[in-house]
């Protein structure tokens, strides 16, 4: 019994371990390859917060218009001028349970794990935010991103009855499931892969990610919010 135990101890630590070295090969292996940034554009950005990552785009770019769908009443207190739609996708129980990283529960962290439906964020910005990294997309590269967010909706945008994190965001209904292999983060990464842009193949986490793309500073910002 004692062996067995001791087995069984070794198994269940070698879960996590492997996990961790998939995601580190997962985040050096690039997809779209021979993919190089364009000197011109248009600009999107890649919002994280350490743990999670959002797709920032602008609201109307390339003839694409995301007011329409999203529009301003979707949220308690959109600002005046929305010039930017963030969108981020998760597990349901950990998005609306989970306003907080505090308010984690080991119910909400199995199911983040384990998987379950999953639902997608958006808020509504007149600034694109802090802790960016940005991306210039040719003009059929942006829209092959903007239709790939869009097919999440699954038809036309379904708000969830829900308060939100904040005054400008909202949740919706999307479609697939989210677990500890398809995370947050992997969503990001498949919707550059399929608008053509070079990435990492599997990346669960955050920093396998970002890496790759530039970091901007708040004087870059400005010139291209401006």
């Amino acid at each position: 019994m004692g062996r067995l135990s001791r087995r069984l101890l070794l198994a269940l630590l070698a879960v996590p371990l492997l996990f961790l070295l998939a995601a580190l090969a997962g985040s050096l292996l690039p997809v779209n390859r021979g993919w190089v940034e364009p000197a011109a554009g248009t600009t999107i950005y890649l919002r994280s917060n350490g743990i999670h990552v959002d797709i920032v785009m602008p609201a109307r770019a390339q003839g694409l218009d995301w007011r329409p769908l999203l529009p301003p009443s979707d949220v308690r207190a959109a600002p005046a001028d929305v010039r930017w739609y963030g969108f981020g996708a998760g597990e349901r129980r950990v998005y609306l349970e989970t306003p907080t990283w505090g308010d984690i529960t080991p119910g909400t962290a199995w199911a983040a794990l384990a998987g379950g439906e999953r639902v997608l964020h958006v808020d509504q910005t007149a600034e694109p935010g802090i802790d960016l990294r940005a991306i210039r997309l040719r003009p059929e590269e942006y829209r092959q991103l903007w239709a790939a967010v869009r097919s999440e909706f699954d038809g036309p945008p379904r708000r969830i009855d829900h308060p939100g994190y904040g005054p400008d965001d909202a949740f919706y209904h999307s479609r697939g499931r989210a677990s500890a292999v398809q995370t947050c983060n992997q969503w990001v990464a498949n919707k550059l892969r399929l608008a053509g842009v070079r990435t990492s193949a599997w990346s669960p986490f955050a920093q396998g990610l970002l890496w790759r793309y530039r970091a901007v500073d708040d004087r870059t910002l400005q010139d291209v919010t401006r």
